[in-house]
Protein backbone atom coordinates (compact mmCIF):
# COMPACT_ATOMS: atom_id res chain seq x y z
CA UNK A 1 0.00 0.00 0.00
CA UNK A 2 1.37 3.41 -1.05
CA UNK A 3 0.48 6.46 1.06
CA UNK A 4 0.94 10.16 0.35
CA UNK A 5 0.47 12.53 3.28
CA UNK A 6 -0.32 16.19 2.70
CA UNK A 7 0.18 17.34 6.29
CA UNK A 8 2.50 16.67 9.23
CA UNK A 9 -0.20 15.35 11.59
CA UNK A 10 -1.16 12.66 9.10
CA UNK A 11 2.47 11.67 8.63
CA UNK A 12 2.90 11.34 12.38
CA UNK A 13 -0.26 9.25 12.69
CA UNK A 14 0.90 6.89 9.94
CA UNK A 15 4.27 6.53 11.66
CA UNK A 16 2.67 5.93 15.06
CA UNK A 17 0.62 3.13 13.50
CA UNK A 18 3.86 1.43 12.47
CA UNK A 19 3.32 2.11 8.77
CA UNK A 20 6.23 4.44 8.10
CA UNK A 21 7.39 2.18 5.26
CA UNK A 22 4.15 2.77 3.36
CA UNK A 23 4.75 6.50 3.00
CA UNK A 24 5.98 7.40 -0.49
CA UNK A 25 5.45 11.17 -0.34
CA UNK A 26 4.91 13.88 2.27
CA UNK A 27 4.32 17.61 2.54
CA UNK A 28 7.05 20.24 2.71
CA UNK A 29 6.37 20.65 6.44
CA UNK A 30 6.64 16.98 7.42
CA UNK A 31 9.72 16.59 9.61
CA UNK A 32 8.80 13.97 12.22
CA UNK A 33 9.80 11.29 12.72
CA UNK A 34 13.21 12.20 11.23
CA UNK A 35 13.05 9.31 8.74
CA UNK A 36 10.40 11.13 6.66
CA UNK A 37 12.77 13.97 5.82
CA UNK A 38 14.26 11.92 2.99
CA UNK A 39 10.90 11.26 1.30
CA UNK A 40 9.73 13.16 -1.81
CA UNK A 41 8.05 16.49 -1.00
CA UNK A 42 4.77 16.84 -2.85
CA UNK A 43 3.97 20.39 -1.69
CA UNK A 44 5.77 23.70 -1.41
CA UNK A 45 4.86 27.01 0.19
CA UNK A 46 4.40 30.25 -1.72
CA UNK A 47 5.08 32.23 1.47
CA UNK A 48 8.61 32.66 2.79
CA UNK A 49 8.53 31.27 6.36
CA UNK A 50 11.61 33.32 7.25
CA UNK A 51 9.60 36.55 7.03
CA UNK A 52 8.48 38.23 10.28
CA UNK A 53 5.13 36.97 11.56
CA UNK A 54 3.38 40.23 10.65
CA UNK A 55 4.52 39.91 7.03
CA UNK A 56 3.45 36.25 6.97
CA UNK A 57 0.00 37.20 8.25
CA UNK A 58 -0.38 39.84 5.54
CA UNK A 59 0.76 37.38 2.86
CA UNK A 60 -1.80 34.84 4.06
CA UNK A 61 -4.53 37.49 4.01
CA UNK A 62 -3.56 38.42 0.45
CA UNK A 63 -3.70 34.76 -0.58
CA UNK A 64 -7.17 34.40 0.90
CA UNK A 65 -8.37 37.59 -0.80
CA UNK A 66 -7.05 36.56 -4.22
CA UNK A 67 -8.05 32.91 -3.91
CA UNK A 68 -4.49 31.70 -4.49
CA UNK A 69 -3.58 28.92 -2.07
CA UNK A 70 -0.40 29.60 -0.08
CA UNK A 71 0.47 25.92 -0.52
CA UNK A 72 1.21 24.53 -3.99
CA UNK A 73 0.84 20.84 -4.82
CA UNK A 74 3.20 19.13 -7.25
CA UNK A 75 0.44 17.28 -9.11
CA UNK A 76 2.83 15.52 -11.47
CA UNK A 77 4.88 14.16 -8.58
CA UNK A 78 1.79 12.91 -6.74
CA UNK A 79 0.64 11.17 -9.92
CA UNK A 80 4.09 9.63 -10.36
CA UNK A 81 4.00 8.28 -6.80
CA UNK A 82 0.72 6.44 -7.54
CA UNK A 83 -0.77 6.62 -4.03
CA UNK A 84 -3.37 4.09 -2.92
CA UNK A 85 -4.22 6.37 0.00
CA UNK A 86 -4.06 10.17 0.02
CA UNK A 87 -4.40 11.93 3.38
CA UNK A 88 -5.44 15.59 3.55
CA UNK A 89 -7.33 17.92 5.87
CA UNK A 90 -10.17 20.43 6.04
CA UNK A 91 -9.26 22.34 9.20
CA UNK A 92 -7.00 25.11 7.87
CA UNK A 93 -6.18 26.40 4.38
CA UNK A 94 -3.19 28.40 5.63
CA UNK A 95 -0.60 25.81 6.63
CA UNK A 96 -1.61 22.84 4.48
CA UNK A 97 -3.47 21.86 1.33
CA UNK A 98 -7.11 22.89 1.76
CA UNK A 99 -10.20 20.83 1.07
CA UNK A 100 -10.89 22.47 -2.30
CA UNK A 101 -7.34 21.97 -3.51
CA UNK A 102 -7.48 18.36 -2.33
CA UNK A 103 -10.66 17.72 -4.31
CA UNK A 104 -9.09 19.17 -7.46
CA UNK A 105 -5.99 17.04 -6.97
CA UNK A 106 -7.99 13.83 -6.69
CA UNK A 107 -9.71 14.44 -10.04
CA UNK A 108 -6.31 14.32 -11.77
CA UNK A 109 -5.24 10.96 -10.34
CA UNK A 110 -5.84 7.62 -12.00
CA UNK A 111 -6.60 5.28 -10.44
CA UNK A 112 -8.40 7.33 -7.81
CA UNK A 113 -6.84 6.85 -4.37
CA UNK A 114 -8.73 6.37 -1.12
CA UNK A 115 -8.93 9.91 0.27
CA UNK A 116 -8.83 10.39 4.04
CA UNK A 117 -9.72 13.91 5.20
CA UNK A 118 -8.72 14.84 8.74
CA UNK A 119 -11.07 17.30 10.41
CA UNK A 120 -10.21 17.43 14.10
CA UNK A 121 -10.98 20.44 16.30
CA UNK A 122 -11.09 18.56 19.63
CA UNK A 123 -9.15 15.71 21.20
CA UNK A 124 -11.98 13.23 20.63
CA UNK A 125 -11.95 14.20 16.95
CA UNK A 126 -8.18 13.64 16.84
CA UNK A 127 -8.78 10.08 18.03
CA UNK A 128 -11.52 9.71 15.43
CA UNK A 129 -9.03 10.78 12.75
CA UNK A 130 -6.52 8.22 14.02
CA UNK A 131 -9.17 5.53 13.60
CA UNK A 132 -9.98 6.83 10.10
CA UNK A 133 -6.35 6.54 9.06
CA UNK A 134 -6.15 3.09 10.65
CA UNK A 135 -9.16 1.96 8.65
CA UNK A 136 -7.74 3.26 5.37
CA UNK A 137 -4.42 1.52 6.03
CA UNK A 138 -6.15 -1.67 7.20
CA UNK A 139 -4.60 -1.19 10.63
CA UNK A 140 -7.73 -0.99 12.76
CA UNK A 141 -6.28 -2.97 15.68
CA UNK A 142 -3.13 -0.85 15.67
CA UNK A 143 -5.25 2.33 15.68
CA UNK A 144 -7.27 1.09 18.65
CA UNK A 145 -4.08 0.19 20.51
CA UNK A 146 -2.54 3.58 19.73
CA UNK A 147 -5.65 5.40 20.93
CA UNK A 148 -5.78 3.36 24.13
CA UNK A 149 -2.17 4.18 24.93
CA UNK A 150 -2.62 7.89 24.26
CA UNK A 151 -5.80 8.07 26.34
CA UNK A 152 -4.03 6.31 29.21
CA UNK A 153 -1.32 8.97 29.19
CA UNK A 154 -3.97 11.71 29.14
CA UNK A 155 -5.67 10.16 32.17
CA UNK A 156 -2.36 10.31 34.01
CA UNK A 157 -2.00 13.97 33.08
CA UNK A 158 -5.55 14.68 34.27
CA UNK A 159 -4.95 12.87 37.56
CA UNK A 160 -2.01 15.12 38.32
CA UNK A 161 -3.94 18.22 37.29
CA UNK A 162 -6.89 17.34 39.50
CA UNK A 163 -4.56 16.93 42.45
CA UNK A 164 -3.68 20.63 42.44
CA UNK A 165 -5.54 22.98 44.80
CA UNK A 166 -5.03 26.01 42.56
CA UNK A 167 -6.20 26.33 38.96
CA UNK A 168 -3.91 28.84 37.23
CA UNK A 169 -5.34 31.10 34.53
CA UNK A 170 -3.50 30.26 31.33
CA UNK A 171 -3.33 32.20 28.07
CA UNK A 172 -1.89 30.35 25.07
CA UNK A 173 -0.78 32.51 22.16
CA UNK A 174 -0.60 30.93 18.70
CA UNK A 175 0.62 34.05 16.90
CA UNK A 176 2.01 37.43 17.96
CA UNK A 177 1.56 39.81 15.03
CA UNK A 178 -1.38 40.11 15.18
CA UNK A 179 -2.01 38.25 18.44
CA UNK A 180 -3.99 35.01 18.06
CA UNK A 181 -5.25 32.86 20.92
CA UNK A 182 -4.82 29.13 20.41
CA UNK A 183 -8.08 27.26 19.96
CA UNK A 184 -9.20 23.83 18.76
CA UNK A 185 -7.79 21.17 21.13
CA UNK A 186 -5.50 23.50 23.11
CA UNK A 187 -8.06 24.53 25.79
CA UNK A 188 -8.65 20.83 26.51
CA UNK A 189 -4.92 20.25 26.89
CA UNK A 190 -4.68 23.16 29.31
CA UNK A 191 -7.61 21.86 31.37
CA UNK A 192 -6.16 18.36 31.53
CA UNK A 193 -2.84 19.84 32.65
CA UNK A 194 -4.50 21.58 35.59
CA UNK A 195 -5.08 25.06 34.19
CA UNK A 196 -7.96 27.21 32.97
CA UNK A 197 -7.63 28.47 29.41
CA UNK A 198 -8.86 32.07 29.57
CA UNK A 199 -8.39 32.84 25.89
CA UNK A 200 -10.47 30.22 24.12
CA UNK A 201 -12.90 27.33 24.54
CA UNK A 202 -12.57 23.70 23.36
CA UNK A 203 -13.22 23.25 19.66
CA UNK A 204 -13.23 26.98 18.92
CA UNK A 205 -11.01 28.07 16.06
CA UNK A 206 -7.87 30.01 16.82
CA UNK A 207 -8.66 33.68 16.37
CA UNK A 208 -7.17 37.16 16.67
CA UNK A 209 -7.79 39.16 19.83
CA UNK A 210 -6.37 42.63 20.55
CA UNK A 211 -3.75 43.11 23.23
CA UNK A 212 -6.08 45.11 25.49
CA UNK A 213 -8.53 42.19 25.58
CA UNK A 214 -5.73 39.77 26.37
CA UNK A 215 -4.49 42.00 29.18
CA UNK A 216 -8.00 42.12 30.67
CA UNK A 217 -7.99 38.31 30.88
CA UNK A 218 -5.46 38.60 33.74
CA UNK A 219 -3.58 35.36 33.10
CA UNK A 220 -1.27 33.82 35.67
CA UNK A 221 0.74 32.23 32.88
CA UNK A 222 1.24 33.11 29.21
CA UNK A 223 2.34 30.21 27.02
CA UNK A 224 3.85 31.26 23.69
CA UNK A 225 3.31 28.33 21.29
CA UNK A 226 3.43 29.82 17.82
CA UNK A 227 1.94 27.93 14.90
CA UNK A 228 4.71 26.43 12.79
CA UNK A 229 7.54 27.91 14.89
CA UNK A 230 9.96 26.23 17.28
CA UNK A 231 11.02 27.81 20.58
CA UNK A 232 14.03 29.83 19.29
CA UNK A 233 11.90 31.32 16.52
CA UNK A 234 9.10 32.11 19.00
CA UNK A 235 11.59 33.81 21.31
CA UNK A 236 12.85 35.94 18.42
CA UNK A 237 9.29 36.88 17.45
CA UNK A 238 8.49 37.85 21.03
CA UNK A 239 11.60 40.01 21.26
CA UNK A 240 10.42 41.89 18.16
CA UNK A 241 7.03 42.83 19.67
CA UNK A 242 6.92 46.58 20.32
CA UNK A 243 3.24 47.22 21.14
CA UNK A 244 3.19 48.87 24.62
CA UNK A 245 0.19 46.85 25.81
CA UNK A 246 1.82 43.66 24.59
CA UNK A 247 5.08 44.48 26.34
CA UNK A 248 3.22 45.22 29.58
CA UNK A 249 1.31 41.93 29.41
CA UNK A 250 4.37 39.87 28.62
CA UNK A 251 6.64 41.58 31.14
CA UNK A 252 4.19 41.54 34.06
CA UNK A 253 3.24 37.87 33.83
CA UNK A 254 5.15 34.61 33.77
CA UNK A 255 5.89 33.62 30.18
CA UNK A 256 6.81 30.12 29.05
CA UNK A 257 7.58 28.82 25.57
CA UNK A 258 6.36 25.65 23.90
CA UNK A 259 7.38 24.35 20.48
CA UNK A 260 4.14 25.08 18.65
CA UNK A 261 5.36 23.47 15.46
CA UNK A 262 5.88 20.12 17.19
CA UNK A 263 3.36 20.05 20.00
CA UNK A 264 0.28 22.25 19.52
CA UNK A 265 -0.22 22.87 15.79
CA UNK A 266 -0.46 19.23 14.70
CA UNK A 267 -3.59 17.23 15.60
CA UNK A 268 -1.84 13.92 16.08
CA UNK A 269 -0.19 11.72 18.72
CA UNK A 270 2.21 14.39 19.98
CA UNK A 271 -0.67 16.43 21.40
CA UNK A 272 -0.34 14.06 24.35
CA UNK A 273 3.30 15.10 24.70
CA UNK A 274 2.00 18.67 24.72
CA UNK A 275 -0.36 17.89 27.61
CA UNK A 276 2.52 16.40 29.58
CA UNK A 277 4.72 19.43 28.92
CA UNK A 278 1.91 21.84 29.82
CA UNK A 279 1.49 20.05 33.14
CA UNK A 280 5.10 20.86 34.01
CA UNK A 281 4.71 24.47 32.85
CA UNK A 282 1.43 25.04 34.70
CA UNK A 283 1.96 23.09 37.91
CA UNK A 284 5.74 23.12 38.11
Amino acid sequence: MRVVSLLPAATEIVAALGALGRLVGVSHECDFPPEVRSLPRVTRTRVDPAMPSGAIDRAMADAKRTGVSPVEVDINLVAHLRPDVLIGQSVCDVCAVGEGELARLVTTLMPTPWVVTLHAHTLDEVFLDIRKVGEALELRDEAEELEAGLRYRLRRVAARGQGSTKVPRVLVLEWLDPPYVAGHWVPELVALAGGQDVGSTPGERSRPRPWDELTALAPDLVVVALCGFDVPRAQAELAAVTDPQARALLEQHRVEFLDGNAYTSRPGPRLVDSAEILTRLILG
